[in-house]
């Protein structure tokens, strides 16, 4: 019987949650955010190293294709061979390596090893070692392919763009256009807060916020937005708490600022969890208003009931548990709803920065798939919505199928559409703050609402807005 050796120190606990999220995602499919909370809510680290796992799970996710193109130099068998926790290993050191300059490449080798023999990867030791250790000593020499020579090389493996993904950015906007909307796609998103109106002005907020946000400035589009900068953690603040702002993209605000709801108007959000525009719809309409928020997943829906209570508005939203393609509620007041968005599940093309997992889930049949998810909530909402009033239809992706295109075969159908009297919103009927003079260069000649990361630093968002025709007004003028 051979003696047992000293048992081998416990990880790095960073590292090794780290590595759990990625095993998660990996193996079970699980969403990257969701699994990293629930890891974070089972641990007891310290701040610093909360920090840590984040960064390590998010950025070994984001850089996955580069990573891989780097393994396969210094790995001695396929990648695609090796047992899944195995390759997420390597990935996690591998991300060390590469990419975070305050740990030292020996740290970063000699952790890995260490969390191999404590996840019980031990078999894997001496593989992790020997290639994190050739990594560490060549990857000066393992450049990606470049630009100019190969541009879908490039995106690959320089900038981890799954390649189906690659190719249709070349094509729709050519080499450089395609690399630099990559590169910001790769950047953590800017940590972007709401004000919430019926409890602040932004001015006020930012002059509280920049007591712990120093580097706290105004949104440049958004008229509530406010970016913070530096470190902290907002929903910890006691601005978040005590229900004067919350967390979300100025490109998201930006959707309700094209709907544009009123006080007093009823307003159905169609895909309304986990609620951050129908929070800020509750804060236009008050007081008086009323926001029907509905959504398939009645758990998702808690945490637009749970928000709505925070921010104090929970007299002007009511949840509804409802599959917007097998129909929407009706308005529970006369008249029918004023306003509807549908902002539609789609597959997140636009927002890679905040889900970080969401370009490896995606197959190249997704966009189309979706489209005609997509179109069928559309046709559900339009015709819940009244004689008179506007509809915007959003997404978070860059897919013409998923965007354009859904549009475009809603009006193919005439019938509903001239039942209806369904028409796009003419661009100088839209809000001044998006159309006027002095707003900033967001809508396309028709209207359109398109942000892009590498343009706007936002989320890349594509909303368009309709209106319904009213007979009464017709037969006025």
């Amino acid at each position: 019987m051979t003696a047992r050796g000293p048992a081998a120190p416990p990880p790095a606990g960073a590292r090794a949650l780290a590595l759990r999220v990625l095993e998660r995602v990996a193996e079970a499919g699980a969403y990257a955010d969701l699994a990293l909370r629930a890891e974070l809510a089972r641990s007891a680290l310290a701040p610093r190293e909360r920090a840590l796992a984040t960064e390590l799970a998010y950025g070994t996710l984001r850089w996955r294709g580069r990573l891989d193109f780097l393994l396969a130099q210094v790995v001695d068998r396929p990648l695609a061979g090796l047992e899944p926790r195995v390759r997420e290993l390597l990935r996690l050191g591998a991300y060390q390596i590469a990419f975070c300059d305050r740990i030292p490449e020996a740290v970063a080798v000699s952790e890995t090893v260490r969390l191999a023999h404590a996840a019980g990867l031990g078999r894997a030791a001496g593989l992790a070692n020997a290639a994190l250790r050739r990594l560490a000593r060549e990857r000066g020499s393992l450049a990606p392919p470049a630009l100019a020579g190969d541009p879908l090389g490039h995106l690959v493996h320089g900038l981890s763009v799954p390649a189906w993904v690659a190719e249709r950015w070349l094509a729709a906007y050519g080499p450089a256009e395609a690399a630099a909307l990559a590169a910001a796609l790769n950047q953590p998103a800017p940590r972007t807060v709401r004000a919430n109106r019926l409890r602040t002005r932004r001015d006020a907020l930012l002059a509280e916020l920049r007591g712990r946000f120093p580097d706290a400035t105004p949104c440049r589009m958004a008229p509530d937005g406010v970016r913070l900068g530096g470190p902290g953690d907002p929903v910890r603040d006691p601005a978040f708490v005590e229900g004067r702002m919350t967390v979300q993209d100025e490109a998201s605000q930006l959707v309700v600022e094209l709907l544009d709801p009123r006080p007093g108007e009823c307003v159905l959000d169609a895909c309304a969890a986990p609620g951050a525009k129908a929070t800020a719809i509750a804060e236009r309409i008050a007081p008086g208003g009323l926001v029907v928020a509905a959504d398939r997943h009645e758990r998702r829906l808690a945490l637009v009931a749970r928000d709505a209570a925070r921010l104090g508005v929970t007299d002007h939203v009511t949840t509804v548990c409802a599959d917007a393609t097998h129909g929407l509620p009706e308005a529970p007041r006369p008249g029918g709803y004023a306003r509807v968005l549908v902002d539609a599940p789609c597959s997140g093309l636009g927002a890679w920065r905040r889900n970080p997992d969401a370009r490896w889930r995606l197959v190249p049949g997704a966009p189309a798939q979706l489209a005609a998810l997509q179109l069928a909530i559309l046709r559900a909402a339009a015709l819940r919505l009244a004689p008179g009033g506007a509809l915007v239809y959003s997404t978070c992706t860059l897919a013409p199928e998923e965007n354009e295109a859904v549009i475009d075969a809603l009006f193919a159908d005439t019938r509903l559409v001239g039942t209806l009297g369904l028409r796009r919103t003419p661009r100088a009927a839209l809000p001044a703050s998006l159309a006027g003079p002095t707003a900033p260069p967001l809508l396309d000649a028709d209207g359109a609402l398109r942000t892009l990361p590498h343009r706007h630093d936002t989320d890349g968002f594509f909303a368009v807005r309709l209106e319904r025709e009213d007979p009464r007004a017709c037969a006025r003028s």
